[in-house]
């Protein structure tokens, strides 16, 4: 028999929370008070909450330092809008300022003449929405609109309503039409056969009304009027005949994004209504004496002060709070709480009649080890979590990992000052309501309801400690030997087989990148809008800019023709349309024909360029001349993609253009406002996987540490591991994919997913045991109740996200209780089976020094405890 121990920091640490509970057990008001007032002076920190919320979703769910983002600025630098004089709506470098609305003709039919009509009345009704100022100035959509050649931008297809209704021709061309692309406008629509002409058939058209962005004091009269067009049309649209009418504008997102925190508030109440109920109720006792009614009460109220203290703290210091950092406080319930089992666990098993600080010194001595590596482990896979690119994520890690310490701090302060004051209680024989002295055995003749509120104070006469809760009897009986019988065994062997196919299937679908529709809540006037876009006008994709950043020989017909080039692989591409595409340099040379003469020189080129564009202001706004019409600092043509209607074509189509870009021997770059959005596709996975693999390594160096075992440690990361594979396959099959949200969630994965995973393996092989079998069953009736206790816990303090009308905290709840699941399956069912098969116990197996059995900090309710502590003697 040998020995294998790495208790170098275990051993130490133990001592330390065994003086630290000496203390707190000697002087519990002390360290039930301070707790409050550091609460009460950090909780102040909330009101800064309104001033540092950070709920603009670019800043938050796009990538730090994305590629799209300094594209942008290069286009806003040399393609400039001018929203007053010339708009062009395909020249736009963001998505602009806007409201829209979607008309589509009900049934799935065809749009009427009478639906056509209704559709005019709405668009004047839009177009007659006005404001006032606070100088009581009139402010309508005609003073406010984007301008073209001196009039409003206009929807090009309501003057051919207007056609339509007034000749009956239905027939046009698509998707140009005098000029103009009508693809975003006109949806449903079924073409001749090989012809671009429109039939009869049209079943949506989309109608937008762009406003101007010149200045600060016009963005201001835009929000007002945009606001009013949310306040007054959802009513214009009722009893509406022939159609069905969904809206949208550019501010809608952002407004109901930011609604997500004010309707997740009220779930707060219900989750520490349910915790502390569960709490009370798997702590409570027929004992009048022994009930631990307040100590579950309390410890989720720590819990609570954890969430004050830790949000407070870094409130007064000025972090950015995201609004799917709401998460947080369901998770920390779950955490405290857990913790507070493990104490509570230990505390049960220290002789009744010693003193209450040698009982809360034991109790800290044995939790040690347990509390401190949940803590550690979560913490760091937090902290880890910032270094990722998402503010959003950022925001979460920071918030989520300090409460996670402060729950750990008020866990071994004000939670061991409470166990302490109940063990006082305890102690006095007094019972949990009214405080009042009890009598611990019955006098003659009492009834059995009397004896059960009057009397208490019973434990076990023959270990010292309170007596054993049933659950334990259960697992070391009749579980345990079930579990580790050979057919049962077999089939938990293909049981797993079957979990581990069907979660790396599941990886191997999962979907990538947020699908901005799921930012808002389900019952928002966005969603028809998203769905009706989706459905009628998904076929046409981004109108995506190419841009030559720097200046260039465009007079060298060697440039032009390299320009010729790069643009045709472009539109080789089969996400884009080449009859689409448009070319200020194509319009030019064509302008000039066969007269080559007239731009083959610098001269000649840039002296008929200047008077070329004069003819045409549209382009005019895709060439950047210098001051002194000397040369072009930057140019930009447009190709049309099409088909990009999920997140597999949105990342294929900028991976693609981008790379084709880099090949060009011009130097080129691409850029749609989307591509802002589509940024996260390049850095999900890699900051996903590069995550995940940090925190499992920061796991395992804190396992090493802190399990005086290498072998349990392993054990731990290969259950870790397959946790985190069941996971990310099963999400896919619930409909959840990998974007920054869910990525949080998998961060989260390592830190819980190690708890239960510890427990078992540590108790394993720490075990007395000399047989594998009974080891497991040993590990089990040491832990199972605690396991199912900590798991149920968590899913209770986040089981009413599950209601939430809004995808973050639904996905929230998806993901954590897969964690949660997976993680207490892989601790009751398959590790302990696992551990049957290995080779470490009976006589040649490392064996742990049984004195440091007692760090642990589930140590078994066992009637030979006595022999144990010999054994330790």
């Amino acid at each position: 028999m040998y020995s294998c121990q790495t208790d170098c920091v275990e051993k130490p640490l133990c001592k330390a929370f065994e003086k630290l509970g000496h203390i707190v057990g000697k002087n519990p008001w002390w360290f039930f008070t301070i707790p409050l007032l550091i609460s009460a002076g950090l909780g102040a920190g909330f009101n800064f909450l309104p001033v540092l919320e950070a709920n603009d979703l670019e800043e938050q769910f796009t990538p730090v330092g994305g590629p799209a983002k300094s594209e942008r600025e290069f286009i806003r630098e040399h393609f400039p809008t001018n929203d007053s004089e010339f708009f062009i709506v395909q020249r736009l470098y963001t998505e602009g300022t806007y409201a829209s609305f979607i008309a589509v003709s009900k049934g799935n039919t065809t749009l009427t003449s009478d639906a056509l009509n209704v559709i005019l009345a709405l668009d004047e009704k839009v177009k007659q929405l006005h404001i006032s100022d606070n100088n009581n100035v009139t402010w309508n959509f005609s003073s406010l609109c984007a301008r073209k050649s001196g009039s409003c931008f206009s929807n090009t297809f309501s003057n051919v309503i207007k056609n339509i209704l007034t000749s009956g021709n239905k027939e046009f061309t698509y998707p140009i039409m005098n000029g103009v692309f009508i693809g975003s406008t006109v949806g449903g629509v079924e073409l001749k056969p090989n012809s671009n002409i429109i039939a009869a058939a049209l079943k949506a058209i989309k109608l937008d009304y762009y406003l101007q962005e010149d200045n600060e004091e016009m963005k201001a009269k835009n929000l007002l009027w945009l606001k009013n067009f949310l306040s007054v049309f959802p009513k214009e649209l009722m009893n509406q005949k022939g159609i069905e009418v969904s809206y949208f504008t550019s501010v809608s997102r952002q407004e109901e994004f930011e609604g997500n925190a004010k309707r997740i508030i009220p779930l707060f109440s219900i989750t520490y209504f349910l915790s502390i109920f569960f709490s009370i109720t798997s702590c409570m006792r027929f004992d009048c004496v022994r009930n631990k009614f307040w100590v579950a009460a309390l410890g989720v109220i720590s819990a609570g002060f954890a969430v004050l203290s830790g949000f407070g703290l870094l409130l007064f210091c000025g972090v950015k709070f995201a609004i799917n950092t709401a998460n947080a406080p369901f998770l920390i319930l779950g955490i405290g709480v857990d913790d507070m089992f493990v104490m509570l666990s230990s505390w049960q098993k220290t002789k009744v009649k010693d003193k209450v600080e040698d009982r809360l010194a034991k109790t800290y001595k044995e939790a040690a080890v347990s509390i401190t590596i949940t803590t550690l482990t979560d913490v760091l896979a937090f902290y880890i979590g910032i270094a990722t690119p998402f503010r959003s994520v950022q925001s979460f890690c920071v918030y989520t990992g300090t409460t996670v310490l402060f729950c750990f701090i008020y866990n071994i302060t004000f939670f061991g000052a409470v166990l302490a004051l109940n063990g006082r209680r305890e102690a006095s024989n007094r019972h949990w309501l009214t405080f009042r002295k009890v009598e611990m055995v019955p006098k003659q003749g009492e009834s059995t309801l009397s004896a059960m509120c009057c009397v208490g104070g019973a434990y076990d006469q023959e270990s010292g400690t309170e007596s054993e809760h049933p659950v334990y009897l259960f697992f070391k009986k009749y579980y345990g030997p079930f579990l580790t019988n050979g057919w049962t065994k077999s089939a938990v062997i293909l049981l797993y087989l079957g979990y581990l196919a069907g979660s790396i299937y599941g990886c191997l679908h999962i979907k990538e990148g947020i699908d901005l529709k799921n930012l808002a809540f389900d019952d928002s006037y966005a969603i028809p809008f998203y769905d009706d876009a989706n459905e009628y006008f998904s076929e046409f994709g981004p109108r995506v800019m190419v841009a030559v950043t720097k200046s260039v020989d465009y007079w060298d017909s060697n440039v032009r023709d390299e320009i010729e080039t790069c643009m045709g692989r472009f539109e080789n591409l089969s996400y884009v349309d080449r009859e689409l595409s448009e070319s200020w340099l194509r319009v030019y040379v064509g302008f000039h024909g066969t007269n080559t003469s007239a731009i083959n020189t610098e001269k000649m080129f840039m002296t008929n360029l200047y008077k070329f564009l004069q003819l045409l202001p549209s382009i005019k706004q895709d060439v950047d001349i210098s001051e002194n019409n000397q040369s072009i600092k930057a140019s930009r043509f447009f190709i049309q993609t099409i088909n990009v209607n999920n997140s597999v074509a949105e990342k294929n189509i900028l991976i693609e253009l981008r790379e084709l870009a880099k090949e060009c021997r011009i130097p080129l770059l691409i850029y749609h406002s989307a591509f802002i959005y589509y940024d996260q596709y390049l850095v999900i996975i890699s900051n996903t996987i590069q995550n995940i693999i940090v925190a499992a390594a920061a796991m395992l160096l804190v396992a090493l540490l802190l399990i005086p075992n290498p072998v349990c440690s392993l054990w731990v990361t290969f259950a870790t591991a397959s946790v985190l594979v069941g996971v990310a396959g099963f999400m896919s099959f619930w409909g959840v994919n990998l974007d920054s949200i869910s990525m949080i969630n998998l961060v989260i994965c390592i830190g819980f997913s190690v708890d239960f995973s510890a427990h078992i393996s540590y108790a394993y092989v720490s075990s007395a045991k000399g047989n594998c079998n009974d080891r497991a069953v040993d590990a089990l009736y040491a832990l199972g109740y605690p396991i199912i206790q900590g798991a149920l816990s968590t899913i209770l303090g986040i089981v009413v996200l599950a209601a939430a009308k809004s995808y973050i905290f639904r996905t929230f709840f998806k993901i954590m209780f897969l964690v949660i699941s997976f993680g207490a399956v892989h601790g009751l069912v398959f590790l302990p089976v696992f551990l049957t098969l290995c080779g470490i116990c009976g006589e040649n197996g490392p064996r742990i020094n049984p004195a440091i059995r007692k760090s642990y900090a589930n140590v078994r309710f066992n009637k030979g405890q006595k022999n144990t502590e010999k054994d330790q003697g």
